[in-house]
């Protein structure tokens, strides 16, 4: 990935056994990762799993109780966060209403004493990146959502640091406009070559934004791979039911039978997974009781009750099935997951 002249090459962000305690309470508990420089790198997670914690650790807005965090090779752990080198974008925008939308982007650059030239190419930079021109001598309470989150990345931008920082930042706009804003800030990620450490709950901005997703879960990470890995491979059962629209199936194994029936499977106990859309209608197969079906335009997503669990088909088209209609959803034998029952953990088929 290649910087464009005048920007910041991306500086790798490595974390070594950090931890975060609130009194007995523990946030983060030896988290270890590394981002490799010039990597979009999503930290994903349900709330309170730790991953603003982890951000503001790296941004030095929060110390780690233990642990260490390098920047660029550089050992950050105990900088202020105005010698570490990173921009932050907000879930706020935090913008200063009674400033224009230039002065509220170069507000940074003043307060650290840049000279007004300097100041003025790097905002000129900015606004070509972005656009926003027209809106420079507007203040934010005049301002769209979408503008004042651009306005923000143009903040982050005219810092001109190698690594930046971003706390939800989608999080206040509506679904068509999260969209649109996903595309630009990737292609911004993408133009300028930074390294880029974004939070999100969203799992669906996770999977279309990175390079890598650290999942964290109550502190700790559960996986840390490419989105396409740890779709195909989730390492826990809880990956597998976090990743995926709608989430993997996972259903109860008895002697070698999914639990409430007859049918075989891979695996004496545990877990069986198996994504909505790796099942299909057949003649014979995994016997399913219609709860429900939901046209969704592209296709039809059928909720069944499968013995003693529940499992939910992503089928192709419109698809017309009354419920308690009795059906046979068939698989390939290489889509099925195997989890431990106690750990969660992934277990091999056939191990």
């Amino acid at each position: 990935m290649m910087a464009t002249p005048n920007s910041p090459d991306g500086a790798a962000v490595r974390l070594t056994g950090v931890t975060r305690n609130w009194g007995a309470t523990a946030a983060l508990s030896g988290v270890s990762l590394t981002v490799r420089a010039g990597t979009f790198c999503v930290l994903l997670g349900p709330s309170g799993c730790g991953k603003t914690t982890c951000l503001r650790i790296v941004a030095g807005l929060d110390q780690a109780s233990a642990g260490t965090v390098e920047i660029g090779g550089r050992d950050v752990t105990a900088l202020p966060p105005a010698a570490r080198g990173v921009a932050m974008v907000f879930q706020s925008y935090a913008l200063f209403p009674h400033l224009s939308v230039a002065e509220n982007i170069v507000f940074g650059l003043k307060a650290r004493s840049v000279a007004p030239a300097e100041r003025k190419r790097r905002l000129d930079r900015a606004v070509e990146i972005l656009a926003i021109g027209h809106l420079l001598a507007r203040r934010p309470g005049q301002l769209s959502g979408g503008q004042q989150q651009r306005v923000a990345l143009g903040r982050a931008i005219v810092a001109e640091a190698s690594v930046c920082l971003m706390d939800e930042p989608l999080s206040n706009l509506d679904a068509q406009l999260r969209a649109e804003m996903r595309r630009e800030i990737l292609a911004l990620q993408r133009r300028l070559g930074m390294t880029m450490l974004y939070v999100t709950h969203d799992q669906t901005e996770a999977m279309g934004m990175a390079d890598q997703v650290v999942l964290l879960r109550a502190g700790q990470i559960e996986q840390d791979a490419p989105p396409a890995e740890m779709y195909a491979q989730p390492a826990t059962s809880f990956v597998a039911s976090f990743i995926g629209t709608p989430p993997m199936n996972l259903l109860p194994v008895a002697d070698g039978k999914l639990r409430g029936t007859d049918f075989a499977v891979p695996g004496a106990g545990g877990m069986i997974g198996i994504r909505p859309e790796a099942l299909r209608l057949a003649e014979t197969g995994m016997p399913a009781r219609v709860i429900s079906a939901e046209y969704l335009g592209a296709d039809t997503v059928v909720a069944c009750a499968v013995g003693d669990g529940r499992v939910l088909a992503r089928l192709p088209g419109k698809i017309n099935l009354a419920a308690h209609s009795n059906i046979h959803l068939s698989f390939d034998r290489d889509a099925l997951h195997l989890f431990d029952a106690d750990s969660g953990r992934a277990i091999a088929i056939g191990a």
